[in-house]
């Protein structure tokens, strides 16, 4: 399994080629910069996903965040997944989520509720393909994507425009 900028696994990949990286390093600049000019809104719904990953280097800060001593966090908040990867147990909404919506711990949450929903895995991985494929439709590509949510309907505005420029640095193999 190969991991990318070391947090995104690709499975089924033992390697990733220098042409593969660079192309991925395209999407992640994409995916990366919705999130410089469209901050979350604090809406809540990114904290009902069902695999919010800890990573290892995580637990401590998180347990310490939310006031939760290390041993009851791990056994109470966190499974481990069959890969060694570790994700919330309640995510329909996160334990962590407030009644406001807002979450408490933000200023230590963990990188994934960070990058969402711009750098995550499944987005990120569209952003490639459409990138790589010239056949492919970013459209089509996230008709996953929920419309209700603030973030989704910046992201559909303009993103076609976003592949297009970025298809004119992607190293063809």
């Amino acid at each position: 399994m190969a991991v990318y900028r070391g947090k995104y696994i690709l499975e089924g990949l033992g390697t990733i080629s220098p042409e593969m990286e660079h192309n991925l390093d395209i999407a992640y600049e994409i995916c990366m910069s919705y999130r410089k000019d469209f901050p979350c809104e604090m809406c809540g719904r990114c904290c009902h996903q069902p695999h919010i990953v800890v990573r290892p280097e995580e637990i401590d800060r998180i347990s310490a965040s939310a006031g939760i001593p290390l041993y009851e966090f791990v056994s109470d908040y966190l499974v481990r997944t069959s890969d060694g990867r570790f994700l919330f147990k309640k995510t329909d909404p996160c334990a962590f989520l407030g009644k406001d919506n807002r979450c408490r711990i933000w200023k230590d949450r963990p990188q994934i509720c960070d990058d969402f929903p711009y750098a995550v895995s499944m987005f990120m991985s569209r952003v490639y393909l459409a990138l790589t494929n010239d056949d492919a439709d970013i459209m089509d590509l996230i008709t996953y994507m929920d419309d209700e949510w603030p973030c989704t309907s910046v992201i559909k505005s303009d993103i076609s425009s976003k592949i297009e420029e970025g298809r004119k640095s992607v190293i063809r193999n």
